[in-house]
């Protein structure tokens, strides 16, 4: 397998889960986006969002994104916000299949619990503010997405489905 496996989707979709999975079933390597951002900049993500802000971020998301979509047959999952730039979208399609977990906002709230560590839910209101992001970021994802799935069945019934559309 040459091309890369994409996965994009709101966090708490559970790309990392799926694409561990994948990566395990197919042998291939497993990269987690944001992971990748924080071993090479030796630093966690919600310092990064905290001492230079979110654009300082997407930038260096952009860097990791060019460096991981030139790779052949990897398993990517993005941060949440990865596809917001239609420039990482393009990197990532040139070489992959992008594949959209789609989730609703019951689902992400049940999934996060009392998460403390995403930087964008740093809010009086977290259920408010995951429906208010989901909202606005459906219709990217659905853009940027060669293939829907739905991130609320089993995660076997969701690894099959993704490798049965990517070969």
């Amino acid at each position: 397998m040459e091309n890369n496996i994409v996965l994009t989707g709101f966090m708490g979709s559970g790309k990392s889960t799926v694409g561990k999975a994948i990566a395990d079933r197919l042998g291939l390597e497993f990269y987690d986006l944001d992971l990748y951002i924080e071993q090479s900049q030796n630093i966690k993500i919600s310092e990064i969002f905290k001492n230079f802000g979110e654009e300082h971020f997407r930038n260096l998301e952009t860097l990791a994104v060019a460096e991981l979509s030139g790779k052949g047959g990897v398993v990517i999952s993005c941060g949440g916000g990865t596809v917001l730039r239609k420039e990482n979208v393009k990197m990532l399609k040139a070489n992959g299949k992008i594949f959209y977990l789609e989730v609703d906002a019951e689902t992400v709230i049940k999934r996060l619990g009392n998460d403390s560590s995403r930087p964008l839910l740093q809010k009086e209101n977290k259920c408010e503010e995951i429906t208010r992001l989901l909202n606005i970021r459906k219709p990217i994802y659905e853009v940027a997405s060669d293939y829907k799935i739905d991130a609320a069945c089993d995660i076997k019934n969701i690894v099959d489905k993704i490798i049965e559309l990517s070969f």
